[in-house]
């Protein structure tokens, strides 16, 4: 089983990252930061807030779904806010997504919120409600079940510290996991956590038997040369001792955001 987790930088980089998506091929993707505008056909809309001013692929949830026509597709969205085309205001949701190949039955799931509840009068204010998805899929190959759970979370324009919050947010995600989980499972929690290396979160994560791949690796970072603020760190993979992992890369070549693609595979593959 081969599982991704990505921050979709909201599509900025979208031809890229579909042809990459393409050619990887993932059983599951775990895609963080994904824009979901059905009531336009537009390509790109333009995101606004306070001065900053973002491209946004604006179907970006349907193009990816596009170009993985042999997976099961499931947004879950975090807020409905505006997006611009010129002086149009455009409603647009935006959160995360998981495609999952159609071979592979999901037996359980569970989605909710790691931080906030769902904003339908726009995105809010920092820091903005985060979702979070887990779901426990079937491997016929393998003859077991698998957990995969994944989360954006949240960010405080103050930094990647700890705070009340993001332990709340910790605690909350770990309660999403043991929600979909049994004993002996393979279980892999990832995403763009945003928090730093010595965060409580790991503790926390930790108390289910959860191991930080990133981290074991002695990686620099997770972000390409597209982030160019400091601090590398964001993106995280984390799996028990159930998981037989076979290959763990954090691809830096191609660029198709501003973070890098963690990808994970389990078994033999």
């Amino acid at each position: 089983m081969k599982i991704m987790s990505l921050n979709g930088w909201g599509g900025r980089l979208g031809n890229e990252l579909l042809a990459y998506v393409r050619q990887a091929d993932p059983d599951v993707l775990c895609l963080q930061e994904v824009v979901h505008t059905p009531g336009t056909q537009k390509d790109w809309l333009s995101y606004r807030d306070q001065g900053l001013e973002l491209p946004q692929k604006a179907n970006f949830f349907a193009e990816v779904s596009k170009s993985l026509p042999n997976h099961r597709a499931i947004f879950c969205p975090a807020a409905q806010g505006d997006l611009w085309d010129g002086a149009e205001r455009i409603p647009s949701q935006w959160g995360l997504a998981t495609f999952i190949r159609d071979t592979m039955p999901v037996i359980a799931q569970y989605q909710g919120f790691v931080h906030g509840t769902f904003s339908a009068n726009g995105y809010g204010a920092h820091p903005r409600s985060r979702s979070a998805h887990a779901v426990r899929l079937f491997d016929f190959e393998q003859q077991v079940p698998v957990v995969i759970a994944h989360m954006h979370g949240l960010r405080d324009l103050a930094g990647k510290h700890d705070t009340p919050e993001r332990l709340a947010q910790a605690r909350k995600l770990a309660e999403l996991v043991q929600s979909v989980a049994q004993p002996g499972d393979p279980i892999i929690v990832c995403g763009d956590f945003n928090v730093l290396p010595d965060s409580e979160t790991f503790e926390i994560l930790g108390e289910l038997g959860l191991t930080d791949l990133v981290q074991s690796a002695g990686a620099g970072g997770t972000r390409t040369s597209h982030y160019t603020k400091p601090g590398r760190f964001a993106d995280y993979l984390l799996v028990n001792s159930a998981a037989h992992v076979s290959a763990f890369e954090i691809v830096r070549d191609p660029e198709i955001s501003d973070h890098c693609p963690l990808v994970v595979k389990l078994g033999d593959c």
